[in-house]
């Protein structure tokens, strides 16, 4: 059989018509999850895009592989020292050797592991084709890379493919070409004028006032659906308009991989998945326009799947909590795949062939690139351990019911302190087992805090002090130059999101 897996960058759940979003961004994925299985809550482990993708094609927690962050200690895996054979544990284990085992070609289309330097994503693919822009190519190209690709490689019975289009990701940069399809739609109830008043007073990266990062970014004016600050309602517009159409855009251009998929007469026996390897946040924590922390927004992925023989007439969703690990787990096995045993990802596939619900008790979420976080997801409860706020200014234990405030608008931590400590046990007896199981038994979030802190927070932090003091913020430069914290330090406002 066949496998296309789009991995489309950045993707919100809650910004597809099939996870019930008002806007028509998503007819064909839509499409997909009304004939197979939409998965409402599968989160990435580890955010953002590296440490995702590294847990990912591994299929272990970032506290074992070790890649946590985007630059500095803590992103690149750990060395096997020693024990290293002929080939590494990551290319024998990889989420790709399985398949190859069983005869599969396996190939990726995406430019990921060159704007990364992570080319250890690329082990156990055949056939890794690299765009050449970095990240910064559009849909349309990726697409026509994609549908030659199919049209060489319809005779081949059995193959997977990775199809990666970067479009919902910060910048906004849909071509203008494609119009305004979302003119005149109406904007989130909740992020209201007093709402967005109150966050431009806030600090931190890709804050109200600092959209680019931690204060102006020129080179972002050329993208004019990206805006630089969110001074009023008109920006918040272009915030969820840019987005938006970044995701309608991707969408189509699956419908033209999956259309060229039918023109070959494949479409009998090809599955396909739609997932993405972080969310992003839109407002919600004071963050624009970019995926910070390991809340609900950053950390939630969309999952869809349809597979050959499998009954989901009218479409089915599971609701259990999953990582997105176990989805690749999963995956394999239904494949026919014998899933590596030093994998954390753990198949559920009897159970979804049964169409039996599955689940885990609880998640353990970790970020470590701007923020170094982790959290507990346990049912209507997210609660985020900060240990480096990247000057957002965020109190150490944060908790959110998500039922009653989806946006996490209320910190409700002292009001449920029974919660907050279980949340904080689960999290001490997951990262004990965690560094149980590595031979290096040092979690890497700790080495990102004590080697300069996470990637994108270094900052020279009088110049970024003098800006909030000059900005309106003087409150939050005098507390973090009382508290001495962050610690990190720089050359400037140029260690910024790529």
């Amino acid at each position: 059989m066949r496998l296309i897996y789009f991995d489309i960058d950045t993707l919100r759940p809650d910004h597809l018509g099939c996870y019930d979003y008002g806007r028509d961004t998503s007819p064909v994925i839509d499409a997909l999850a009304a004939g197979g299985i939409r998965f409402d809550n599968v989160h990435a482990s580890d955010t953002p895009c590296l440490p995702s993708r590294a847990a990912l094609s591994t299929g272990r927690f970032g506290i074992r592989t070790g890649v946590v962050n985007h630059g500095g200690v803590g992103t690149d895996p750990v060395p096997e020292g020693a024990a290293r054979g002929f080939r590494t544990e990551a290319a024998t284990h990889s989420w790709m050797e399985p398949l190859r085992d069983l005869g599969w070609w396996t190939a990726s289309i995406s430019t990921f592991a060159e704007r990364h330097s992570a080319y250890q994503f690329e082990a156990g693919f055949n056939e890794c084709i690299n765009i050449g822009s970095r990240g910064m190519e559009t849909a349309d190209e990726v697409a026509a890379v994609a549908e030659e690709w199919l049209a060489r490689n319809a005779w081949r019975e059995d193959w997977f493919l990775h199809v990666h289009l970067w479009d919902p990701h910060t910048p906004y940069r849909t071509p203008e070409s494609f119009g305004e399809p979302f003119a005149g739609d109406p904007l989130p109830s909740w992020l209201t004028e007093e709402v967005r008043a109150a966050h431009w007073l806030l600090p931190g990266p890709h804050s109200a006032q600092e959209v680019a990062g931690f204060g102006p970014r020129a080179v972002w004016d050329r993208w004019p659906r990206q805006p630089l600050q969110v001074a009023g309602m008109d920006d918040v517009r272009r915030v969820y308009d840019g987005y938006d159409t970044g995701v309608r855009y991707a969408d189509h251009h699956v419908g033209r991989v999956l259309e060229a998929v039918d023109r070959l007469g494949m479409s009998e026996d090809t599955a396909i998945m739609v997932s993405s390897d972080h969310g992003e946040n839109l407002g919600e924590l004071g963050i624009y326009c970019d995926h910070q922390t390991a809340d609900q927004f950053t950390t939630h992925v969309p999952v869809v799947l349809t597979w050959p023989g499998m009954d989901t007439a009218g479409g089915r969703v599971e609701s259990g909590f999953h990582y997105q690990i176990d989805m690749m787990a999963t995956v394999l096995e239904l494949a026919g795949a014998e899933v590596p045993a030093h994998w954390d990802g753990a198949s559920f596939a009897p159970d979804l062939t049964a169409g039996r619900p599955s689940g885990r008790d609880h998640l353990v979420l970790s970020h470590g690139a701007w923020t170094a976080q982790r959290a507990v997801r346990m049912g209507k409860w997210i609660c985020i351990r900060t240990y480096h706020d990247a000057f957002h200014g965020f109190p150490e234990v944060l908790l959110f019911d998500l039922e009653a405030d989806p946006y996490e608008q209320h910190d409700v931590a002292a009001e449920y302190p029974d919660v907050v400590m279980a949340a904080l046990a689960t999290l001490y007896e997951w990262g004990s087992d965690a560094l149980a199981r590595t031979d290096h038994g040092v979690d890497p979030l700790w080495t990102v805090l004590t080697g300069g802190g996470p990637w994108h927070s270094r900052v020279d932090v009088p110049w970024y002090l003098d800006r909030l003091r000059s900005t309106g913020r003087a409150g939050w430069a005098d507390r973090f130059e009382a508290a001495g914290w962050p610690r990190a330090t720089g050359d400037g406002p140029g260690f910024l999101s790529p």
